[in-house]
């Protein structure tokens, strides 16, 4: 879809900046170093700043625009609801917030009895980690140090980057390493090796710690922010075998992966595991009105039948999120969006990249499924040493000045369209990346 007609669109674009750089406090930035990018308006994979100037985007925004910009059946679910009813408490019965939990239950394995709706990722990866330690009467988290869970108090220290270290207030967290072959911890050189020798690793870690203190090992299915890491064949079986062995609960965050994202509902249906705690957020309802939740199985939910849980959000089961959520689901099913993210992915995005990572020197290594992918940069192929950053700079300009809106991440590129990309999209947005790497490589 085309961008609207100009409408003083560079002064509005101008004050949009002018009371961001005065107002705004933005997240994980240097606030003197911010350069913020005007969003005005948007549809499908499109989206344009107030002096229609479009874009591509690449980025689904924050990972979470699984149906793309503005589906009508989405805004309209919204619209109705509003008319409705605009908010109501959580402990009331509310027609569309146990519509919602139906259509999410309906995409999960028979073992899942109940969602617990939060406000987004974060708090949904909270509240999983309290019900396992409720659950268990255990105290430690065991994570990956490639991972990221979120911004409150557990889920940041279960969190393994960079963001952790400055935040680590909560208790009772443990990391480890996860597969990785590209840059291996373990000295392998396999698929096989990798997913062997990690599972080895994070077995020996739980016994270290003492397998009666571990209530729950809590991984993305797919790592996403940390470079979207598809685990090995096995690894996941492998991690649900250990945390049968020892009693554990196993969680799988599932909000950025989840919803359409690599190609299915949920990224764990690729690799024959069940978990006894779901996280999701982001895609389902692809972030119109905030909302997340956890997937609880029978189980667990069984724990707090005459035992008060103690947790609760003045949000949670939002009418209107709620809506969103049964209004973007709706969609997905009757639209094929999710099988479409499959065929973009097997068709376009897998193939495209592969050609980019033979022909083009900075790149290291591409990697994903569906519409989730990573085109490392290395400045080196034999070494495999990170391209600078001044690097990835450059080639996030080259896109944003050929009209791609990229998602950029330490040394790497994510390529993550809507689930509702086209495949002309698809094919026009490696184009520019491919032009892109192209100006910014180094010359010899």
């Amino acid at each position: 879809m085309a961008a609207p007609p100009q409408v003083d669109g560079l002064t509005l674009d101008a004050e949009a900046v002018a009371l961001d750089r005065a107002h705004v406090f933005h997240s994980w930035s240097a606030q003197a170093h911010v350069a913020p990018f005007v969003v005005a308006g948007g549809a499908g994979s499109t989206v344009w700043d107030h002096a229609g100037h479009a874009y591509l985007d690449f980025s689904s925004q924050l990972v979470n625009t699984n149906i793309g910009h503005q589906h009508p059946r989405v805004v309209e679910a919204i619209r109705e609801q509003a008319a409705a009813l605009t908010t109501v408490a959580p402990a009331t019965a509310n027609l569309t917030r146990g519509r919602a939990a139906e259509a999410v239950l309906a995409h999960a394995p028979d073992r899942f009895a109940k969602v617990f709706f939060t406000n987004g990722g974060a708090d949904a990866n909270e509240n999983a980690i309290r019900m396992a330690r409720l659950h268990t009467g255990r105290d430690k988290v065991v994570s990956h140090y490639r991972s990221y869970h979120g911004n409150t108090g557990a889920a940041v220290v279960a969190t393994g980057d960079w963001r952790r270290v400055p935040n680590e207030y909560a208790r009772g967290h443990v990391h480890v390493f996860g597969p990785y072959l590209y840059r291996s911890e373990f000295w392998a050189t396999t698929p096989e090796q990798e997913c062997e020798r990690a599972l080895q690793h994070l077995e020996r870690v739980v016994q270290c710690e003492g397998p009666d203190s571990v209530a729950a090992i809590l991984l993305e299915t797919v790592p996403g922010t940390a470079g979207v890491l598809v685990p090995p064949a096995g690894y996941l079986a492998g991690v649900r075998e250990i945390a049968d062995r020892y009693g554990i609960v196993l969680v799988l965050d599932e909000v950025m992966a989840g919803f359409g994202r690599t190609g299915s509902w949920f990224a764990f249906d690729q690799h024959d595991v069940v978990p006894d705690l779901v996280t999701f957020a982001k895609g389902v309802n692809s972030g119109y009105v905030p909302a997340g939740g956890v997937l609880v199985s029978a189980e667990i939910a069984a724990t707090f039948d005459d035992r008060v849980y103690p947790g609760g959000l003045t949000y949670s089961g939002h009418p209107l999120a709620m809506a969103a959520i049964v209004g973007a689901l709706g969609a997905m099913e009757d639209e094929g969006v999710v099988e479409n993210a499959a065929a973009v992915g097997r068709d376009v995005l897998g193939p495209g990249l592969a050609d980019l990572a033979a022909r083009q020197p900075l790149v290291g290594e591409v990697r994903g499924c569906g519409v989730f992918w990573a085109v490392e940069l290395v400045a080196d192929r034999a070494t495999r040493a990170p391209v600078p950053a001044a690097v990835v700079g450059a080639v996030k300009a080259a896109c944003l000045a050929r009209g791609l809106l990229p998602f950029v991440v330490d040394n790497r590129v994510h390529v993550v369209p809507p689930c509702v990309v086209t495949p002309d999209e698809a094919r026009r947005g490696l184009e520019i990346l491919d032009d892109a790497l192209t100006e910014a490589t180094p010359a010899p």
